[in-house]
């Protein structure tokens, strides 16, 4: 399993948000993004495959980009954040780092899962 996964759930809907474009990046010396990978959530909202099983993942700053306009625009769920941003660090490369979403067009809420 990748060292870094996510779960998106709509909480307007109640079910998991399937179809969501995510983005994977981390943050270089010199404050830049560099993107590692991307993917796209699965039926079950969930994106387990971000990195390969043997990335090497060092400490640092990552972060996540949702695509959420893409995900309400195929439902044409009028919604006001296009995209959302989710920065966070990994102190010990030896942990997996789940970062479930919960979503819904005019809000979202963010935690260290398991």
């Amino acid at each position: 399993m990748s060292a870094i996964t996510t779960h998106v759930l709509d909480t307007s809907q109640g079910h998991p948000a399937a179809g969501v474009p995510v983005h994977l990046d981390v943050q270089e010396e010199d404050g830049g993004w560099r993107e590692l990978s991307s993917g796209v959530t699965d039926a079950d909202g969930r994106l387990k495959d971000l990195l390969p099983d043997d990335f090497d993942l060092q400490p640092g700053v990552y972060r996540l980009v949702f695509d959420t306009a893409t995900y309400f625009d195929a439902r044409s769920v009028r919604s006001f954040y296009p995209h959302v941003a989710v920065v966070f660090l990994v102190h010990d490369a030896d942990e997996h780092y789940h970062v479930p979403l919960l979503l819904n067009p005019f809000g979202y809420s963010t935690y260290r899962g398991s």
